[in-house]
């Protein structure tokens, strides 16, 4: 089996190298950034919503794996015409890094290492679910915000949402967005009358860059209201990718729930 790998998910193509694929890839977003040392020799086919197609199909991949959130049904279908295996993923929680774990060596296990290393992955996430279950997590409202202009935030049903609700802290407002669409990340305005229930915002540092001053920002305009909750800065990249990140960002935010005093 020599297959010739391209992935438009930047956390699947950081899996595929924790696997050992890295040998068999031959294309990448350029959001595909980690392992930089690995990846830089590896092909760019655009972004995640703007894939080059013509410079993809000349590179002749035998297989692409695409996401639900991350990709564009149209680009999906356009890759079928010319790929012979495209692997969707769409984990909307940490428990299904299991299964993306399994799908991935169900595909590639045939080559040296792969099942080891998934099943090793796998362990780790177990253990670290056990440690965060062990423990009773007092109840809070966050707002994760992902974005600015317009302000956007996370649905109860994304990964991100339910990665925080592990240490029990549930994301407002409390809607669904459905299996996919732009209702999984769902803007909000500034008088919103549900941020009265927010214990603290945090500001994540992808897909939008937050700093300091939108830290500052965020008090003043809520403080404004007579909002005295906390505001901090996350690291977006633990607490949304998923397969060789999830027992990392499960740790992460033990630790983050831990200094919280909660």
């Amino acid at each position: 089996m020599n297959p010739r790998i391209a992935s438009l998910v930047p956390s699947v193509t950081e899996l595929l190298v924790a696997l050992g694929l890295a040998p068999w890839l031959v294309a990448r977003t350029g959001f595909c950034i980690h392992p930089r040392e690995v990846l830089d020799a590896v092909p760019k086919v655009g972004g995640t919503k703007d894939v080059h197609l013509d410079k993809l199909e000349r590179l002749a991949p035998t297989h692409v794996v695409v996401n639900v959130d991350e990709n564009e049904r149209d680009t999906v279908e356009a890759l079928r015409r010319f790929v012979p295996q495209v692997i969707v993923t769409h984990p909307c929680a940490p428990q299904d890094n299991f299964a993306l774990y399994v799908q991935m060596a169900d595909v590639f296990g045939e080559l040296p290492g792969v099942r080891e290393r998934a099943a090793a992955l796998a362990q780790r996430l177990q253990e670290q679910l056990a440690l965060t279950a062990a423990q009773a997590w007092p109840r809070r409202h966050v707002l994760y915000c992902i974005w600015r202009e317009p302000w956007m935030t996370v649905a109860r049903d994304t990964y991100i949402s339910r990665m925080l609700a592990l240490v029990n802290w549930q994301t407002l407002p409390a809607v669904a967005g459905g299996p996919h669409g732009a209702a999984r990340y769902p803007a909000f305005d500034a008088d919103a009358p549900w941020l009265r229930e927010v214990d603290e915002v945090l500001l994540s540092s992808e897909p939008y860059r937050f700093g300091e001053a939108h830290v500052d920002e965020v008090r003043r305009w809520l403080g404004a209201a007579g909002w005295r909750g906390g505001v901090r800065l996350v690291d977006g990249e633990l607490l949304s990718w998923y397969g060789p990140r999830a027992a990392d960002g499960i740790a992460y935010l033990q630790v983050l729930a831990g200094r919280d005093g909660s």
